[in-house]
């Protein structure tokens, strides 16, 4: 049992680690919270003073406010439900013994370290190409008229190259949950002459349960701020501008600090909100 003095000397070595830590958050979002309440313009005047909320007000009855949180929104729904269901899916394959088990799951797992850049360039040129793109031949083969993807379904295309990305985490957790699953479960419910879709629906899904929360919550996290794959792509046209994008509008293309921090704090407020939905919701998988 842990005495005082004990838990006084972790706290002490604890210190310099937790302080850094704070410091590395806290300091960007208090600047970011400080120049949100001012009209700083790099180069066009520097500071021209406070502003109190006039940033907030300007940013939030943006015409290009709320379709950028709703574009946003429809991205991260959309990369969660096919990482989800297709890291289910890729995980019970995977888990199955086959010749090269190994080499198979290396070349799925692969994609989750190519940088979003390159992941991005990759499926512009490669795959979405109208003219010289893979699939563009490949509706050719069938007589039918290749689809400019980054135009035509531009939401669609984004979330086809996002999910690729993660589709191998997703996975990688999953499996690791399911070869945790007790094999008696199992060889008892087959023994009973229960069918492949009840076995699944009554034993396996319910013990991924803890492991698609943490998908869930981890993948929305880093969702939420989604920025090369439009960058490469779209440059946040056809409909594909999210909130981050906005802000990097704001900040770099405007020139407007100020309006871009108060965007930044939108941002902010709007993450919490979802993490705090997700874990009422899908954290109580946690407990």
């Amino acid at each position: 049992m842990a005495t005082q003095h004990s838990r006084s000397a972790a706290r002490l070595m604890m210190a310099p680690a937790v302080i850094l830590l704070l410091g590395w958050m806290l300091v960007p979002l208090t600047m970011t919270l400080f120049f949100s309440f001012k009209k700083y313009l790099p180069l066009r005047g520097g500071d021209l003073g406070w502003v109190g909320f006039d940033n907030y007000i300007r940013f939030v009855t943006s015409s290009a406010f709320w379709p950028s949180v709703l574009a946003t929104l429809i991205i991260v729904g959309g990369v969660l439900l096919i990482t989800v269901c297709f890291g289910v899916l890729l995980a019970i394959l995977l888990d199955q013994p086959m010749w090269g088990q190994g080499i198979v799951r290396i070349l799925v797992i692969a994609p989750f370290f190519v940088m979003p850049t390159v992941t991005a360039l990759v499926w512009k040129n490669m795959f979405m190409d109208p003219v010289n793109g893979l699939l563009a031949h490949l509706w050719k083969a069938f007589g039918l008229t290749p689809v400019e993807w980054l135009s035509q379904a531009s939401l669609v295309s984004i979330v086809i190259i996002v999910s690729w990305q993660w589709l191998p985490f997703a996975t990688l957790i999953l499996l690791t949950a399911i070869q945790s699953l007790d094999s008696e479960q199992m060889e008892a419910a087959e023994m009973d002459g229960a069918p492949p879709l009840a076995r699944f629906g009554f034993i396996t899904l319910p013990h991924l349960s803890r492991a698609i929360t943490i998908v869930v919550l981890i993948q929305t996290i880093f969702l939420l701020s989604i920025f090369a794959e439009i960058f490469v792509t779209t440059q946040g046209s056809f409909g594909t501008r999210t909130l981050t994008y906005l802000i990097y509008q704001r900040v770099l293309e405007s020139q407007n600090v100020g309006l871009g921090s108060a965007g930044g704090i939108y941002a902010v407020i709007l993450a919490n909100i979802i993490a705090l939905f997700l874990m009422r919701i899908v954290g109580k998988n946690l407990d």
